[in-house]
């Protein structure tokens, strides 16, 4: 009987910190991550990624089981895994090898898991200039982005 019970409060805490002061009930800790931080971070690695190619440290935010979605070209619609995701963004990448500027953040919205952020962006797609208004969508799961959405329409030339 003693071990069930031990057994089982293990199990209760096992999925939460505490913090334990002497002489002093514990409390739980505060969440693991703050959802709103985490697409924000996720946010800035993309901008860094589009502008420079060093996407590393968007990828360290990708959860294993990230899915993403794409309204045209190559990548059409939607495609699972965190390789896939590296192996798109980098094909961005090529297709502007100066990078792409954000040039505006026009909103960054949500709440709960789901952030989008809108905004416009410019470069040189394959020698020709660039300028978008793009709207994406991030799903936080935990401490890591699982889900991407993009949509876009068009503030000049789009290829």
């Amino acid at each position: 009987m003693r071990a069930t019970v031990l057994l089982m409060a293990g199990l209760f805490f096992a999925g939460t910190a505490m913090t334990a002061i002497p002489g002093v009930s514990a409390t739980p800790a505060p969440p693991a991550a703050d959802s709103k931080a985490v697409a924000d971070r996720a946010f800035d690695g993309l901008t860094q990624g589009l502008a420079t190619g060093t996407w590393d440290p968007f990828f360290d935010l990708l959860s294993d089981d990230f899915t993403f979605w794409f309204p045209t070209g190559k990548y059409l619609g939607e495609h699972k895994g965190k390789a896939r995701a590296m192996e798109f963004f980098r094909y961005v990448s090529s297709a502007f090898p100066g990078g792409i500027k954000v040039v505006e953040v026009m909103r960054r919205s949500g709440g709960g898991n789901t952030f989008v952020y809108e905004f416009r962006d410019e470069g040189t797609l394959r020698g020709e200039p660039y300028k978008n208004r793009v709207a994406i969508s991030l799903d936080v799961c935990g401490d890591k982005i699982c889900g991407y959405r993009e949509y876009f329409g068009s503030d000049g030339k789009i290829n």
